[in-house]
């Protein structure tokens, strides 16, 4: 660590100290985007889904609604399933193999959805009444919300679950990733993982590789100490977004090239500096861990463990230490 920088973090003035026990003093409505960029979905399955079929609509919360598929909602998702995936790991199912799916702007603690409206007729949610568990899938973790419609939607560990109306076959999971904040749901509630062996430790925001903590560090032999995900994909920060007061220039369809790295709990890290770990509230509702009040992001065109391929890009994405510092920024 740059112990240097941690000496003067402890001597740092009455403002920034005041900033980070103000959530970093979070600054609201910053809109602009950079670096954009497509990340792409794939696509698996084979099979029959049973259920009456509804045409799905446009504008749902941060997906392309162009070339819309119907939508297929089972009255009851029956007997829920584990589907073991070779990319993707434990992946929740209904009894028609249909994948269930969670949404990073709702909440788990209390459970609460947010997708309303347009937004639930592109994801459908999973009515609740019916569902059972099955052989890998706790009972006691299934719940129900009662959404502002008055229907009872199914929750996981708390998480509202939904299909995606692209889904139209066993197996398919084409909304994991979208946006930055659909997920395809693990066993737990938690968010499967893209690397297999999906279902972190309850409280945190995603899956979990096994042996792997949410958030450490790994030495590069060309960059040095760099920070990586529990995935062991590498951190970046983005030097166009704001550390006092925090905010985000990457947004819309930067997210798809960058996406962010959801919160981690702080006793789910190694070698990592805990003052001004936070969770940002960003404007657009999606919820992002950062390290010393920066803001954290993975690269989509890295693809897999120890990849830098984001380094340096455009001059303002970086990888980082464990205490957020930008690796080889001038």
């Amino acid at each position: 660590m740059n112990t240097s920088w941690r000496s003067a973090a402890l001597v740092a003035s009455a403002a920034a100290v005041l900033a980070l026990t103000t959530a970093c003093g979070q600054e609201q409505g910053s809109t602009s985007s950079q670096n954009v960029g497509a990340a792409s979905t794939p696509t698996l399955g084979a099979g029959t889904i049973a259920g009456a079929a509804g045409t799905a609509g446009a504008g749902a919360a941060g997906t392309d609604t162009s070339d819309q598929a119907q939508s297929t909602t089972a009255a009851s998702a029956g007997q829920l399933t584990v589907w073991n995936s070779d990319e993707y790991g434990k992946v929740l199912t209904d009894s028609a193999g249909r994948t269930l799916y969670r949404f990073d702007k709702d909440s788990f603690e209390p459970p609460k959805t947010t997708c309303e409206g347009e937004c639930a007729t592109t994801w459908p949610p999973v009515p609740a009444a019916g569902a059972t568990a099955a052989e890998g899938v706790d009972q006691a973790l299934l719940g129900e919300i009662t959404r502002p419609d008055g229907t009872k939607q199914l929750t996981v560990a708390g998480w509202p679950q939904y299909y995606f109306a692209k889904d139209t076959k066993a197996g398919d999971i084409k909304g994991q990733g979208l946006k930055g904040a659909w997920f395809a749901s693990a066993p737990n509630g938690k968010k499967a993982s893209t690397k297999g062996g999906g279902g972190g430790a309850a409280g945190d925001a995603g899956g979990e590789a096994v042996g792997q903590v949410g958030l450490t560090t790994r030495n590069d032999p060309k960059l040095g100490e760099v920070v990586v995900d529990k995935n062991g994909m590498t951190v970046y920060r983005f030097l166009k977004d704001k550390q006092w007061p925090m905010s985000t220039k990457c947004t819309g369809a930067c997210l798809d090239k960058w996406p962010v790295v959801a919160p981690v709990e702080k006793n789910d890290t190694e070698g990592i500096l805990l003052k001004g770990y936070t969770v940002f509230d960003r404007p657009d509702g999606i919820k992002q861990q950062t390290i010393n009040c920066i803001p954290l992001y993975t690269f989509a065109g890295d693809k897999a463990p120890g990849d830098t391929k984001g380094q340096g890009v455009g001059g303002t994405w970086f990888a980082i230490n464990g205490d957020g510092e930008p690796i080889g920024a001038q």
